[in-house]
């Protein structure tokens, strides 16, 4: 299977089942033109994975919602939740490990801890709403750097 586009419209369709890894890159991008090959060819070895490549400069928008600030960045998804994400080109020993760690893992585990960060996130941007409506105009802050 070789890389296909991702786009903000066909993202979250593709992320959703099995594992999936995003290459997101630009033209222009030397270390992208470097791992470009080695992305291409390990997709074509890993027929059972979607490797997508998302052109930072046609997808703004997307590239913004992942908060990509460094590129190559590569993102892995396993079952629609992301297990990971770090800048920089890989070398395709490095890439076949990655791949080896994402197959292997405790899918059961992961969805457990992710259904527990995000309980936590939203708990935790709970108390910003709740803290930020209490008193209008007074900072809840001792930190002057806050200010």
């Amino acid at each position: 299977m070789s890389t296909q586009a991702l786009t903000l419209e066909t993202h979250d369709e593709t992320v959703k089942d099995g594992i999936v890894l995003i290459d997101f890159w630009a033209d222009w991008c030397g270390p992208c033109k470097q791992f470009g090959p080695v992305f291409e060819q390990a997709s074509e070895k890993h027929e059972d994975i979607t490797f997508t490549k998302v052109d930072t400069e046609d997808q703004q928008q997307l590239a913004a919602r992942y908060g990509i600030t460094s590129i190559p960045t590569l993102v892995a998804y396993r079952d629609g939740i992301p297990v990971f994400g770090q800048p920089g080109a890989l070398p395709a020993p490095a890439l076949e490990q990655l791949i080896d760690q994402v197959r292997a893992l405790d899918m059961d585990q992961v969805k457990q801890q992710y259904a527990q960060a995000l309980e936590q996130e939203r708990a935790k941007q709970q108390a910003h709403a709740a803290q930020a409506h209490s008193a209008p105009g007074v900072r809840a802050s001792t930190d002057p750097a806050a200010f």
